[in-house]
């Protein structure tokens, strides 16, 4: 089933590219990152629990954990440091493709 989710610290294309190619390689369908509101909203499809989790799992380990996660100051900074380095792996990937 299709679902989205609210997700903290996505900027740009860049993210969006980082985010959609982690998630496909975990084996997500149908992965979606609107950038049009705030926050973003990143849609993909998920069968079970399990691929819920995992699929909080990957975002968060690149940086982009859900709005509705609790997050303290300190690890709040290290997942936007995290996420900005996943930016510019997005943004270097895309450079990369168009070459």
């Amino acid at each position: 089933m299709l679902t989205t989710f609210e997700v903290q610290n996505v900027r740009c294309g860049g993210c969006a590219n980082t985010i959609k190619k982690a998630l496909e390689e975990e084996g997500f369908s149908d992965v979606d990152v609107d950038l049009s509101c705030e926050p973003r909203k990143v849609t993909a499809n998920i069968e079970d629990e399990a691929s819920s989790a995992l699929f909080r799992a990957t975002l968060r380990k690149l940086g982009y954990p859900l709005i509705d996660e609790e997050i303290g100051f300190l690890d709040g900074a290290n997942l936007k440091a995290k996420s900005v380095v996943s930016c510019a792996v997005g943004k270097f990937s895309d450079l990369k493709k168009k070459n």
